[in-house]
């Protein structure tokens, strides 16, 4: 077995795609494809399912991805141990976040991170609910992630970073944006604006299960997966957003942030990562996190 083997397959595994897996290994693709064979041959068993319209990874691929994956980073991370002085924390980790939910926790570890870990190279992906990161942190595509808590795992450990306020985000002009604060009530005939239900995100099920404790069903308007864009849309007047009061800071002109009046509801912003044995960056990310941004006291 060869090193390119593998990352060929890394490769393909993360595209799904023969050609785009090409593109970005700067190959052609009928060389691609045999070496795919190759080490298929060599592990006796298939890696994928391949179809002409379509690319997927079998039992057998997706239980050697992660192991892949690792080979791959112990290379990198011996060839780091060469450069950098002993005593020094290196490697590399994958973290996993939102967006704007995660504004006032993200640039604090990552900026902590660069400073004392200076070694340790850090890739952010974006874009990423707490359903997918649960996946992703349990293949081992991700070293971290930050998710909406509780996470139901048995396979992931998490703690809290932080917990905030639920509000509305309403539209400037709406007759109840100069209010001191709503009733989750008021909004029962109003458009809302959530993530996708099939995204697994913390914030739909939160602003669902919020909304059944206040007496109704929310009438979903618009699904979208990215918080600021649906900040956006509710300023051009589509709907309404259950968001937390971090975003108060960062809203789009033409948007308000009104708090809730009546039961408070809470979101619980998480940092979630695999129980299997990490890598010594990433134990060395763990407690950096705990002393920078200890667990709080949590509110029922």
């Amino acid at each position: 077995m060869e090193i390119r083997w593998l990352e060929a397959f890394i490769a393909v595994a993360e595209e799904l795609h023969f050609g785009n897996a090409a593109l970005r290994l700067r190959m052609a693709q009928s060389p691609l494809s045999q070496t795919i064979r190759k080490l298929e041959r060599s592990l006796g068993a298939e890696l994928f399912i391949r179809s002409t319209r379509s690319v997927e990874l079998t039992a057998a691929g997706h239980a050697f991805l992660p192991h892949a994956r690792q080979v791959l980073e112990q290379l990198n991370v011996a060839a780091a141990a060469v450069r950098v002085p002993e005593g020094e924390v290196y490697g590399s980790l994958t973290m996993g976040f939102t967006g704007v939910l995660n504004h006032m926790s993200l640039p604090v570890l990552t900026g902590a991170l660069r400073r004392r870990h200076p070694e340790i190279e850090l890739t952010l992906v974006g874009r990423v609910m707490t359903q997918d990161a649960v996946h992703q942190l349990d293949s081992g595509a991700l070293d971290l992630a930050f998710v909406g808590l509780p996470v139901d795992s048995t396979r992931i450990s998490s703690r809290l970073l932080a917990q905030e306020a639920f509000g509305m985000v309403l539209p400037a002009d709406h007759p109840l944006a100069d209010s001191d604060s709503v009733l989750l009530s008021d909004m029962a005939d109003q458009p809302f604006i959530t993530p996708p239900m099939a995204a697994g995100s913390a914030l739909y099920d939160s602003t669902m299960r919020s909304c059944a404790d206040a007496g109704f069903y929310p009438i979903v308007a618009q699904q979208i997966t990215d918080p600021y864009m649906t900040m956006m849309l509710v300023s051009a007047g589509v709907g309404v957003a259950f968001l937390p009061e971090g975003i108060a800071a960062v809203l789009p002109p033409g948007a308000v942030y009104v708090p809730l009046g009546g039961r408070p509801y809470y979101m619980n912003h998480g940092l979630a990562w695999s129980n299997r044995p990490g890598s010594a960056a990433r134990e060395a990310f763990l407690e950096l996190s705990v002393e920078v941004l200890p667990t709080p006291d949590v509110i029922m």
